[in-house]
């Protein structure tokens, strides 16, 4: 299971000249956008995004009902906020409104750039259409194995299963393993697998010290390379 493949739909995977010309066409038409860190990324739903560098973060927000302290006990609606995952460079992204759910994107880094564009703007690139198709596709069966993980009863075993899937998809080869190229912070791992930022901290303690995960640099998460070549061969 924990197998850390090769990227997929990445900048790198793409025919650099059709790339270059949709960053040309981008900058032509004033459709792209730089970001700083933990900057909003405006959105509208129906239109199709691309991360040309950096990476997007996205998070979901939903309307709960929260029983209120009145005599009345009127119920207040108040925002409960999940982080959904990363859209890397070079791969799409869409923002579907769903009352009463809804989604937004953050810059996760610094000079983070995003290309924005009409779906029948990809009539000008057909290949490029079925690349980005295919990417959805990809996103779809990730999203299917970030359930299966978060169906998990034991909260340690959400928390690893979570991080290999992250690493697994944009983990980079460094001297401790394969390690996220960002940071991310406890309170985010815990909206995601549903726990608090606490118990993150305390787990994340034991799975160091039984060598399972590792840190680099400033706090970036690692699997180690001997985890990843004994799940390779098994």
């Amino acid at each position: 299971m924990y197998s850390v493949p090769p990227q997929q739909n990445s900048e790198a995977s793409r025919p650099f000249l059709t790339w270059q010309r949709i960053i040309d066409w981008a900058q032509e038409h004033y459709r792209v956008r730089s970001f700083n860190k933990d900057e909003k990324v405006p959105t509208r739903p129906g239109l199709l995004y691309l991360v040309q560098k950096g990476a997007v973060r996205l998070v979901g927000t939903a309307q709960v009902n929260a029983t209120g302290t009145t005599p009345t006990r009127l119920a207040r609606i108040s925002p409960e906020e999940a982080f959904l995952g990363f859209v890397g460079t070079g791969q799409p992204f869409e923002i579907v409104a769903q009352s009463p759910f809804t989604l937004q994107s953050y810059a996760h880094v610094d000079q983070t750039s995003v290309i924005w564009m009409y779906w029948h703007d990809l009539d000008n690139w057909p290949h490029f259409r079925r690349e980005v198709l295919d990417a959805f596709r990809y996103q779809h069966q990730r999203k299917l194995l970030w359930l299966s993980t978060l169906g998990q009863r034991r909260t340690i075993d959400r928390l690893l299963g979570f991080l290999t899937l992250l690493i697994e998809e944009y983990g980079e080869p460094t001297d401790e393993g394969y390690c996220l190229p960002f940071p991310l912070t406890h309170a985010q791992i815990g909206s995601a697998i549903g726990s608090t930022r606490v118990t993150v901290t305390r787990l994340m303690g034991k799975l160091r010290q039984k060598g399972m995960i590792r840190t680099q640099g400033d706090n970036l998460l690692c699997l180690p390379t001997d985890s990843v070549l004994t799940t390779r061969n098994a």
